[in-house]
C-alpha cells in the first residue's frame, strides 16, 4: 500500500453515532468491514482483524452542522480493480454517491453513511505518476470514468484485504491554526493547498489528513455531546513522534500509537 512506508500513517476513527444498529449494518454492508467485535454500546469494523471503525453509541447526541469536525473518513482500497468492485457493489445495493473525482493521484467515490458522516472509497495511482515540487503533490479534481473504473472490477466479496484509512479530512475553524498544529505536534509536512484548504503527508504520501473550513470557519471548540469524529488513532514510529494524547483547537482526540508493522 502507498502509505505502509510512512513514519506517520492513519489507524483508526471512532465515531460518535445516535443508531448503532443502523450505522454498524452500513459499515459493514454497504462499505464491506467486518465485524469484529460488538456490545450494546460500541462496534469495531475492521479488515483482517484490524479495526478501522469504532462506533460509539449516545442516543442524545447531537448534529451541529456548522461546527469543525469530520468531513470525511477515506478508506484506501489496494487497486483499480478492486475500487470498481466496490462501485458495481454500490450500484447493486442502490447506494447514492455524492460526488467522483479523479485527482491526479487517485481516483475517488464520495458518499454519507445514515449518520451524514463523509466517507471516501479510493484507490492511488502509481505513485511515479503524481507531479511533485519538492514536499508538494499537485492534486486535482476532474471527472472519473465510471465505466473505465467498472470496466476490469474483482468480484465483490467485502474490503479486500490491505484496505486501510488511507486519510482523514477535517472541518475546522481556521486552517492556518490547523496547520500549525499538524505540523508540530503530528509531525507531517504539507503537501498542497487551495484557498480555505490544507492537505498534509508523511513519507511522501500525497496526504494522510486534511482540513478546510468551506463550512465551518470561524468555528470553536465542538459543542459537548456531538455526533461525529470522537477520535482519530495516528501510528508512528517511535523515533518520529512520541506515543500519547493530542487535542487539536477544535477538540478532536489525535491518539498516537507506535507503526504497526507495514502492509505487504
Amino acid at each position: 500500500m502507498a502509505t505502509s512506508d510512512a513514519p506517520i500513517s492513519i489507524g483508526q476513527v471512532a465515531l460518535t453515532v445516535r443508531d448503532l444498529d443502523k450505522t454498524a449494518a452500513f459499515y459493514e454492508n454497504i462499505i464491506g468491514l467486518g465485524l469484529i467485535e460488538r456490545s450494546g454500546e460500541n462496534a469495531l469494523l475492521g479488515v483482517d482483524g484490524a479495526v478501522l471503525i469504532e462506533l460509539r453509541k449516545d442516543r442524545m447526541a447531537k448534529t451541529h452542522p456548522r461546527e469543525a469536525g469530520l468531513f470525511h473518513t477515506a478508506f484506501l482500497v489496494p487497486a483499480q480493480k478492486d475500487l470498481g468492485a466496490w462501485l458495481n457493489h454500490a450500484d447493486n445495493m442502490g447506494v447514492r454517491l455524492d460526488g467522483t473525482s479523479h485527482h491526479g493521484v487517485s481516483e475517488a467515490l464520495y458518499l454519507n453513511d445514515p449518520e451524514g458522516n463523509g466517507i471516501e472509497i479510493y484507490r492511488d495511482l502509481p505513485r511515479d505518476t503524481w507531479k511533485r515540487n519538492g514536499d508538494e503533490i499537485l492534486m486535482t479534481t476532474r471527472p472519473l470514468d465510471l465505466k473505465a473504473l467498472t470496466k476490469h472490477a474483482a468480484p465483490w466479496n467485502g474490503a479486500p484485504q490491505g484496505t486501510v484509512i488511507g486519510h482523514v479530512h477535517l472541518r475546522v475553524g481556521d486552517v492556518a491554526e490547523a496547520a500549525k498544529f499538524i505540523c508540530t505536534e503530528i509531525g507531517m509536512v504539507q503537501t498542497f493547498e487551495l484557498p480555505s484548504a490544507k492537505w498534509f503527508g508523511s513519507g511522501g504520501y500525497h496526504h494522510h489528513l486534511a482540513v478546510n473550513q468551506w463550512q465551518s470557519q470561524g468555528a470553536k471548540t465542538r459543542s459537548e455531546g456531538s455526533t461525529g469524529v470522537a477520535s482519530i488513532e495516528v501510528h508512528a514510529k517511535p523515533e518520529t513522534l512520541k506515543s500519547g494524547r493530542r487535542v487539536d483547537p477544535w477538540g478532536t482526540e489525535f491518539i498516537i500509537t507506535a507503526s504497526r508493522s507495514p502492509v505487504a
